[in-house]
C-alpha cells in the first residue's frame, strides 16, 4: 500500500506539471490565437501526452520504456481525452462554465481514473 500512496503522489505532481503545460498550450490557442475550444483542447492535450509519458515512465512509475509502451501509451490516454472532452463540453455548453476554466475542472475528475489505467499500462 506504501508504493501505491507513492506512486499517486508522483502521478499527481506529474500531473500538476503536465496540467500546467496543457493549460499553457490550451491559453495559447484559445485565447490569444482563437482556436476553437474543443481543437485547442484536443491539441494541447496530444502535446501534453507526450510530456506525460516521459515523466509516468521515468518519475512515477519508475520503470523501463520500451516501444511497446510507447505506442500503447497513447490508447490508455485515449480514455482520458474522450471523457474529459466530454465534460469540456458539458462544462461549457450545458453548465455554462467559462471555456478557460473547464478544461481544469475536468482534470479533477478524471484524475484517478487515469493513474489506475496509466500504472496497469506502464506496470505489465
Amino acid at each position: 500500500m506504501q508504493i501505491l500512496n507513492l506512486e499517486f503522489t508522483r502521478f499527481i505532481v506529474v500531473g500538476i506539471i503536465n496540467t500546467f503545460h496543457y493549460y499553457t498550450i490550451y491559453l495559447f490557442l484559445h485565447t490569444l490565437i482563437g482556436v476553437y475550444y474543443l481543437s485547442a483542447h484536443m491539441i494541447a492535450f496530444m502535446v501534453s501526452l507526450i510530456i506525460s509519458f516521459f515523466l509516468n515512465v521515468y518519475f512515477t512509475f519508475r520503470v523501463k520504456p520500451s516501444w511497446s509502451k510507447v505506442l500503447q501509451f497513447p490508447l490508455t490516454q485515449l480514455f482520458n481525452m474522450g471523457f474529459s472532452s466530454l465534460l469540456v463540453y458539458l462544462f461549457v455548453e450545458q453548465f455554462g462554465i467559462n471555456s478557460t476554466i473547464a478544461p481544469v475542472l475536468s482534470v479533477f475528475v478524471t484524475v484517478l481514473p487515469t493513474f489506475f489505467i496509466t500504472g496497469k499500462l506502464l506496470k505489465r
